[in-house]
Protein backbone atom coordinates (compact mmCIF):
# COMPACT_ATOMS: atom_id res chain seq x y z
CA UNK A 1 0.00 0.00 0.00
CA UNK A 2 2.93 2.71 1.19
CA UNK A 3 4.52 1.71 -2.13
CA UNK A 4 1.18 2.54 -4.22
CA UNK A 5 0.93 5.89 -2.51
CA UNK A 6 4.41 6.88 -3.04
CA UNK A 7 4.24 6.16 -6.75
CA UNK A 8 0.64 7.54 -6.94
CA UNK A 9 2.52 10.45 -5.70
CA UNK A 10 5.13 10.98 -8.10
CA UNK A 11 2.53 12.22 -10.26
CA UNK A 12 1.41 14.87 -8.11
CA UNK A 13 2.53 18.56 -8.42
CA UNK A 14 2.00 19.33 -5.17
CA UNK A 15 4.40 16.36 -3.78
CA UNK A 16 6.80 17.15 -6.48
CA UNK A 17 7.24 20.79 -4.98
CA UNK A 18 7.90 19.78 -1.40
CA UNK A 19 10.21 17.72 -2.30
CA UNK A 20 11.94 20.17 -4.55
CA UNK A 21 12.47 22.18 -1.94
CA UNK A 22 14.25 19.90 0.39
CA UNK A 23 15.34 19.07 3.13
CA UNK A 24 16.16 15.72 1.05
CA UNK A 25 19.17 16.67 -0.52
CA UNK A 26 21.30 13.36 1.04
CA UNK A 27 19.15 10.97 0.39
CA UNK A 28 18.79 12.33 -3.41
CA UNK A 29 22.38 12.91 -4.02
CA UNK A 30 22.39 8.73 -3.09
CA UNK A 31 20.59 8.17 -6.20
CA UNK A 32 20.72 10.67 -8.60
CA UNK A 33 24.82 12.10 -9.49
CA UNK A 34 24.05 15.72 -9.99
CA UNK A 35 22.05 18.04 -11.92
CA UNK A 36 24.65 18.89 -14.83
CA UNK A 37 27.01 16.87 -17.02
CA UNK A 38 29.94 17.82 -15.28
CA UNK A 39 28.74 15.92 -12.41
CA UNK A 40 27.55 12.84 -14.55
CA UNK A 41 31.02 12.80 -15.99
CA UNK A 42 33.04 13.23 -12.66
CA UNK A 43 30.68 10.19 -11.72
CA UNK A 44 31.03 7.74 -14.57
CA UNK A 45 34.94 8.44 -14.82
CA UNK A 46 35.29 7.20 -11.02
CA UNK A 47 32.90 4.27 -11.44
CA UNK A 48 34.29 3.35 -15.21
CA UNK A 49 37.69 2.59 -12.87
CA UNK A 50 36.43 -0.83 -12.18
CA UNK A 51 33.54 -1.16 -13.36
CA UNK A 52 31.27 -0.03 -16.73
CA UNK A 53 28.37 2.71 -16.69
CA UNK A 54 25.16 3.54 -18.54
CA UNK A 55 24.20 7.11 -18.01
CA UNK A 56 20.83 8.51 -18.06
CA UNK A 57 19.64 12.02 -18.28
CA UNK A 58 17.10 11.95 -16.55
CA UNK A 59 12.97 13.26 -17.92
CA UNK A 60 9.97 11.32 -18.68
CA UNK A 61 6.57 12.28 -20.01
CA UNK A 62 7.39 15.53 -22.33
CA UNK A 63 4.73 17.81 -23.37
CA UNK A 64 6.05 20.10 -25.58
CA UNK A 65 8.84 19.94 -28.58
CA UNK A 66 11.10 22.65 -26.97
CA UNK A 67 11.63 19.92 -24.22
CA UNK A 68 12.45 17.13 -26.46
CA UNK A 69 15.18 18.88 -28.41
CA UNK A 70 16.98 20.00 -25.02
CA UNK A 71 16.42 16.41 -23.79
CA UNK A 72 18.40 15.64 -27.67
CA UNK A 73 20.64 18.73 -27.04
CA UNK A 74 21.78 17.16 -23.63
CA UNK A 75 22.35 13.75 -24.72
CA UNK A 76 24.54 14.87 -27.67
CA UNK A 77 26.27 16.95 -25.25
CA UNK A 78 27.06 14.09 -23.15
CA UNK A 79 28.10 11.67 -25.79
CA UNK A 80 30.66 14.40 -27.14
CA UNK A 81 32.04 14.47 -23.53
CA UNK A 82 32.44 11.04 -22.63
CA UNK A 83 34.27 10.57 -26.49
CA UNK A 84 36.98 13.52 -25.81
CA UNK A 85 37.68 12.34 -22.47
CA UNK A 86 38.56 8.39 -23.26
CA UNK A 87 35.13 6.67 -21.58
CA UNK A 88 32.92 6.04 -24.39
CA UNK A 89 34.66 2.26 -24.31
CA UNK A 90 33.35 1.97 -20.32
CA UNK A 91 30.16 4.48 -20.61
CA UNK A 92 26.51 4.45 -22.58
CA UNK A 93 23.66 5.58 -22.35
CA UNK A 94 20.06 4.98 -21.56
CA UNK A 95 17.18 6.99 -23.07
CA UNK A 96 13.48 7.08 -21.82
CA UNK A 97 11.25 7.72 -25.25
CA UNK A 98 8.81 9.71 -23.03
CA UNK A 99 11.40 11.84 -23.11
CA UNK A 100 11.97 12.23 -26.54
CA UNK A 101 8.54 13.26 -26.94
CA UNK A 102 6.19 9.90 -27.45
CA UNK A 103 3.35 11.24 -25.45
CA UNK A 104 2.55 13.97 -27.70
CA UNK A 105 -0.53 14.44 -29.21
CA UNK A 106 1.01 14.45 -32.60
CA UNK A 107 3.12 12.31 -33.96
CA UNK A 108 4.86 11.54 -30.80
CA UNK A 109 5.51 7.94 -31.90
CA UNK A 110 7.68 9.54 -35.05
CA UNK A 111 9.09 12.20 -32.95
CA UNK A 112 10.47 9.84 -30.36
CA UNK A 113 11.86 7.83 -32.98
CA UNK A 114 13.88 10.30 -35.00
CA UNK A 115 15.43 11.91 -31.21
CA UNK A 116 16.00 8.36 -30.03
CA UNK A 117 17.78 7.94 -33.73
CA UNK A 118 19.86 11.22 -32.88
CA UNK A 119 21.10 9.98 -30.01
CA UNK A 120 22.08 6.94 -31.31
CA UNK A 121 24.45 8.60 -34.26
CA UNK A 122 25.56 10.62 -31.73
CA UNK A 123 27.13 7.28 -29.95
CA UNK A 124 28.21 5.35 -32.87
CA UNK A 125 30.22 8.43 -33.66
CA UNK A 126 32.13 8.41 -30.51
CA UNK A 127 32.07 4.52 -30.16
CA UNK A 128 29.45 3.52 -27.79
CA UNK A 129 25.96 2.24 -27.06
CA UNK A 130 22.44 3.09 -26.53
CA UNK A 131 19.58 1.68 -24.28
CA UNK A 132 16.13 2.40 -24.63
CA UNK A 133 14.13 2.09 -20.99
CA UNK A 134 10.87 0.94 -20.84
CA UNK A 135 8.20 2.47 -18.87
CA UNK A 136 4.71 1.02 -17.86
CA UNK A 137 2.90 -1.03 -19.76
CA UNK A 138 0.19 1.14 -22.21
CA UNK A 139 4.31 1.88 -23.65
CA UNK A 140 5.46 -1.46 -24.03
CA UNK A 141 4.49 -2.75 -27.99
CA UNK A 142 5.57 0.88 -28.78
CA UNK A 143 8.88 0.93 -27.45
CA UNK A 144 9.97 -2.49 -28.86
CA UNK A 145 8.28 -1.31 -32.38
CA UNK A 146 10.71 1.94 -32.10
CA UNK A 147 13.62 -0.52 -30.55
CA UNK A 148 13.03 -2.94 -33.77
CA UNK A 149 13.15 0.52 -36.00
CA UNK A 150 16.60 1.57 -34.40
CA UNK A 151 18.17 -1.68 -34.65
CA UNK A 152 17.52 -1.69 -38.72
CA UNK A 153 20.85 0.88 -38.69
CA UNK A 154 22.02 0.38 -35.37
CA UNK A 155 21.70 -3.52 -34.09
CA UNK A 156 23.61 -2.88 -30.75
CA UNK A 157 21.06 -0.81 -29.46
CA UNK A 158 19.81 -2.54 -26.16
CA UNK A 159 15.75 -2.75 -24.76
CA UNK A 160 15.01 -3.03 -21.20
CA UNK A 161 11.99 -5.68 -20.13
CA UNK A 162 10.01 -6.08 -16.91
CA UNK A 163 9.65 -9.44 -15.43
CA UNK A 164 6.43 -7.89 -13.31
CA UNK A 165 4.95 -8.19 -16.60
CA UNK A 166 3.00 -11.28 -17.75
CA UNK A 167 3.89 -10.84 -21.75
CA UNK A 168 7.78 -10.60 -20.91
CA UNK A 169 8.68 -14.25 -20.84
CA UNK A 170 7.48 -14.49 -24.88
CA UNK A 171 8.86 -10.87 -25.58
CA UNK A 172 12.06 -12.56 -23.98
CA UNK A 173 11.76 -14.85 -26.35
CA UNK A 174 11.51 -12.66 -29.55
CA UNK A 175 14.32 -10.66 -28.46
CA UNK A 176 17.06 -13.34 -27.64
CA UNK A 177 18.15 -13.72 -31.08
CA UNK A 178 21.94 -13.06 -32.05
CA UNK A 179 23.79 -9.37 -31.65
CA UNK A 180 20.47 -8.49 -29.03
CA UNK A 181 21.36 -6.88 -26.10
CA UNK A 182 18.49 -7.07 -23.21
CA UNK A 183 18.04 -5.46 -19.85
CA UNK A 184 15.85 -7.84 -17.67
CA UNK A 185 14.99 -6.11 -14.76
CA UNK A 186 11.73 -6.41 -12.21
CA UNK A 187 9.99 -3.14 -12.72
CA UNK A 188 9.37 -0.37 -10.94
CA UNK A 189 5.54 0.45 -11.85
CA UNK A 190 2.49 0.68 -10.34
CA UNK A 191 0.36 -1.58 -12.60
CA UNK A 192 -2.74 -3.88 -12.70
CA UNK A 193 -2.99 -7.35 -11.84
CA UNK A 194 -4.44 -7.76 -15.58
CA UNK A 195 -1.02 -7.61 -16.98
CA UNK A 196 1.51 -7.77 -14.33
CA UNK A 197 2.23 -9.96 -11.14
CA UNK A 198 1.64 -8.36 -7.85
CA UNK A 199 3.18 -10.56 -5.46
CA UNK A 200 7.05 -10.16 -4.29
CA UNK A 201 7.28 -14.21 -5.09
CA UNK A 202 5.56 -14.01 -8.64
CA UNK A 203 7.22 -11.54 -10.02
CA UNK A 204 11.03 -13.17 -8.55
CA UNK A 205 9.83 -16.60 -10.66
CA UNK A 206 9.16 -14.54 -13.73
CA UNK A 207 12.31 -13.13 -13.64
CA UNK A 208 13.94 -16.80 -13.38
CA UNK A 209 11.78 -18.12 -16.37
CA UNK A 210 12.69 -15.04 -18.11
CA UNK A 211 16.15 -15.03 -17.21
CA UNK A 212 16.79 -18.72 -18.38
CA UNK A 213 15.26 -17.61 -22.14
CA UNK A 214 17.92 -14.96 -22.46
CA UNK A 215 21.03 -16.77 -21.04
CA UNK A 216 20.11 -19.50 -23.80
CA UNK A 217 19.74 -17.21 -26.48
CA UNK A 218 21.88 -16.24 -29.10
CA UNK A 219 21.98 -12.12 -27.42
CA UNK A 220 23.93 -10.75 -24.41
CA UNK A 221 21.93 -10.33 -21.80
CA UNK A 222 21.99 -7.57 -18.76
CA UNK A 223 21.11 -8.70 -15.73
CA UNK A 224 19.35 -6.00 -13.38
CA UNK A 225 19.02 -7.16 -9.84
CA UNK A 226 20.82 -6.36 -6.48
CA UNK A 227 19.08 -9.27 -4.99
CA UNK A 228 21.89 -11.87 -3.92
CA UNK A 229 20.26 -14.75 -4.68
CA UNK A 230 18.90 -13.77 -8.11
CA UNK A 231 22.43 -12.80 -8.86
CA UNK A 232 23.48 -16.07 -8.29
CA UNK A 233 20.88 -17.95 -10.34
CA UNK A 234 22.18 -15.64 -12.59
CA UNK A 235 26.10 -16.93 -12.36
CA UNK A 236 24.37 -19.95 -12.39
CA UNK A 237 22.91 -19.84 -15.57
CA UNK A 238 25.74 -18.04 -17.38
CA UNK A 239 27.98 -20.80 -16.73
CA UNK A 240 25.49 -23.62 -17.73
CA UNK A 241 24.83 -22.12 -20.99
CA UNK A 242 28.74 -21.77 -21.41
CA UNK A 243 28.53 -17.84 -20.78
CA UNK A 244 32.14 -15.90 -20.36
CA UNK A 245 32.23 -12.52 -18.24
CA UNK A 246 31.97 -10.63 -21.63
CA UNK A 247 28.84 -12.54 -22.44
CA UNK A 248 26.64 -10.91 -20.06
CA UNK A 249 26.72 -8.25 -17.43
CA UNK A 250 25.25 -7.08 -13.93
CA UNK A 251 23.17 -3.58 -13.69
CA UNK A 252 22.92 -1.97 -10.54
CA UNK A 253 21.54 1.40 -9.61
CA UNK A 254 23.63 4.18 -8.35
CA UNK A 255 23.43 4.60 -4.81
CA UNK A 256 22.38 0.37 -4.16
CA UNK A 257 24.25 -2.06 -2.85
CA UNK A 258 27.63 0.18 -3.90
CA UNK A 259 30.28 -2.22 -1.85
CA UNK A 260 28.36 -5.31 -3.71
CA UNK A 261 29.11 -3.20 -6.98
CA UNK A 262 32.63 -3.15 -6.10
CA UNK A 263 32.91 -6.32 -5.14
CA UNK A 264 31.37 -8.37 -7.85
CA UNK A 265 33.31 -6.53 -10.29
CA UNK A 266 36.27 -7.35 -8.35
CA UNK A 267 35.50 -11.16 -8.27
CA UNK A 268 35.74 -10.50 -12.56
CA UNK A 269 32.24 -10.31 -13.14
CA UNK A 270 30.91 -7.73 -15.60
CA UNK A 271 29.26 -4.88 -13.04
CA UNK A 272 27.46 -1.92 -15.09
CA UNK A 273 26.24 0.90 -12.97
CA UNK A 274 22.64 2.77 -13.89
CA UNK A 275 24.21 6.48 -13.66
CA UNK A 276 21.22 8.91 -12.91
CA UNK A 277 21.56 12.78 -13.50
CA UNK A 278 19.96 16.10 -14.62
CA UNK A 279 17.13 18.67 -13.35
CA UNK A 280 14.19 16.66 -14.43
CA UNK A 281 14.70 13.91 -11.13
CA UNK A 282 11.82 13.62 -9.16
CA UNK A 283 10.02 10.85 -10.75
CA UNK A 284 13.04 8.37 -10.60
CA UNK A 285 13.43 9.31 -7.07
CA UNK A 286 9.81 8.36 -5.81
CA UNK A 287 10.43 5.56 -8.05
CA UNK A 288 13.58 4.37 -5.75
CA UNK A 289 11.76 5.60 -2.43
CA UNK A 290 8.87 3.38 -3.09
CA UNK A 291 11.39 0.47 -3.49
CA UNK A 292 12.98 0.65 -0.47
CA UNK A 293 10.94 0.85 2.97
CA UNK A 294 13.98 2.38 4.90
CA UNK A 295 14.08 5.37 2.26
CA UNK A 296 10.18 5.68 2.78
CA UNK A 297 10.28 6.01 6.28
CA UNK A 298 12.91 8.44 5.91
CA UNK A 299 11.00 10.20 3.51
CA UNK A 300 7.56 10.13 5.28
CA UNK A 301 9.44 11.28 8.50
CA UNK A 302 11.14 14.76 6.86
CA UNK A 303 7.85 15.19 4.64
CA UNK A 304 5.54 15.34 7.62
CA UNK A 305 8.25 17.57 9.82
CA UNK A 306 8.83 19.99 7.59
CA UNK A 307 7.75 23.64 8.88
Amino acid sequence: MLRSTLLAAARSGTVRALVEAGPFDPLVDRFVAGTTVDAAIEAARRIAADRYVTVDHLGEDTTERAQVDAHVHAYRTLLERLGREGLADRVEVSVKLSAFGQRLPRDGDKIALEAARQVCEAAAAVGTTVTVDMEDHTTTDVTLATVRDLRVDFPWVGAVLQSQLRRTEADCRDLAGPGSRVRLCKGAYDEPESVAYRSAAEVDRSYVRCLKVLMAGEGVPMVATHDPRLIAIARHLADRNGRSVDDWELQMLYGVRPQAQTDLAARGLRVRVYLPYGTEWFGYFMRRLAERPANMAFFLRSLATRG
